[in-house]
């Protein structure tokens, strides 16, 4: 006979070992690969072990809300594959003082043709961002300092918050004075970039 997750007994450790890594989120197919059903993933909400968060994606309660949780919510709602990018990864990076009111998260560019249920609060980007254009914040993958400049520049953002942000990139040694062509680029109609 062959075993499906549902027929797998509840492994409570191995669904908290992977919201651990998730500052205490999971998603539905996290929990089925952990032998967690729908129906049990509701009796255990209805107990108070467990909190949805939004469609699909669930929080073990005792575990405390980081900083990042939104964040990681929003990557797991894109079933892993999206990467915090824009104005929300200049923010993660410490670069200018953006503080952005919604989650940019770039998406593979064949989600473009998705009908998609966008939660409240994420803007979506599209582009096939290379490896060595991604890294780690906590939890979440973000787009690296190079590209989040870049990501910047080619969608607008204020020429004062990308000035600023291209200036303690390259004070700090997080990016290359050749690496901020396109934020040149971008700044070159507002008398360019002043370091």
């Amino acid at each position: 006979m062959i075993s499906t997750d549902s027929d797998k007994a509840p492994d409570w450790g191995m669904l908290l070992e992977t919201a651990t890594q998730q500052e205490g989120l999971f998603t539905t197919s996290q929990a089925a690969t952990a032998g967690y059903s729908s129906q049990l993933l509701r009796h255990h909400v209805r107990a108070g072990r467990l909190a949805r968060v939004q469609r699909g994606i669930y929080r073990v309660v005792h575990f405390p809300v980081g900083e990042q949780a939104d964040l990681v919510a929003a990557w797991l709602w894109s079933d892993q594959v999206g990467l915090v990018s824009h104005q929300t990864a200049l923010a993660l990076h410490g670069l200018s003082d953006a503080l952005p009111a919604r989650c940019h998260m770039t998406l593979p560019s064949a989600w473009r043709r998705r009908r998609l249920n966008v939660p409240f609060g994420i803007t979506l980007h599209h582009a096939d961002v290379p490896d060595d254009d991604r890294t780690w914040f906590g939890a979440v993958p973000v787009t690296s300092p190079r590209r989040t400049l870049a990501d910047c520049a080619v969608s607008g953002l204020g020429p004062e918050l990308l000035g600023q942000a291209a200036r303690q990139a390259l004070r700090r040694g997080l990016v290359g004075a050749s690496e901020v062509r396109e934020v040149e680029a971008a700044l070159r109609p507002f008398g360019g970039i002043h370091l």
